[in-house]
């Protein structure tokens, strides 16, 4: 670390404590040329993800757009803005863990309906109608015998585990 007084590449640190919810360290340091002190900040840097749309575009990643589509699909269910948050972070997560530096819209979309489905079914179909810009009532009706089936695949594993 460069001194900001005299530019000598060399200090020690005096103090370290950390901050913003443990997200960065503040560093108090001490020039070993002109014994002047200065404060530093270190940060994890964050990867940029890109979200690569339907026509090819990219823009940057956006938490409060899952936030918000949820919020939508959410409305007048008992679903809670804990839970709406819980699952915007899980992706959030989810993708940074993933360490890609693109990912496509229509696999945040699924990621959300999946979480979506474990916590409000109506919530779910919902966001999937949006989502997979259903046109009329026979998509509708498919998504939820789709939906159906699978519930009664889940409970069937559930009673087998009993026995």
């Amino acid at each position: 670390m460069k001194c900001p007084f005299c530019t000598f590449p060399e200090s020690k640190v005096i103090d370290s404590r950390a901050i913003e919810d443990n997200s960065a360290i503040r560093r108090r340091r001490e020039c070993l040329s002109c014994g002047k002190r200065y404060t530093t900040f270190e940060k994890v840097e964050d990867i940029p993800i890109l979200v690569v749309k339907k026509d090819d575009s990219r823009e940057n990643f956006d938490k409060n757009k899952i936030i918000v589509g949820l919020i939508r699909a959410c409305q007048k269910r008992p679903v809670s803005r804990f839970q709406i948050e819980e699952i915007a972070s899980d992706i959030e997560r989810t993708i940074s863990n993933s360490m890609i530096s693109e990912i496509s819209s229509e696999e945040i979309g699924e990621m959300v309906m999946d979480r979506l489905k474990e916590v409000d079914e109506v919530a779910y179909v919902r966001f999937a109608s949006v989502y997979r810009q259903f046109k009329d009532i026979n998509t509708f009706l498919t998504e939820i015998k789709n939906l159906m089936g699978n519930e009664k695949v889940t409970e069937s594993k559930k009673n087998n585990k009993k026995l």
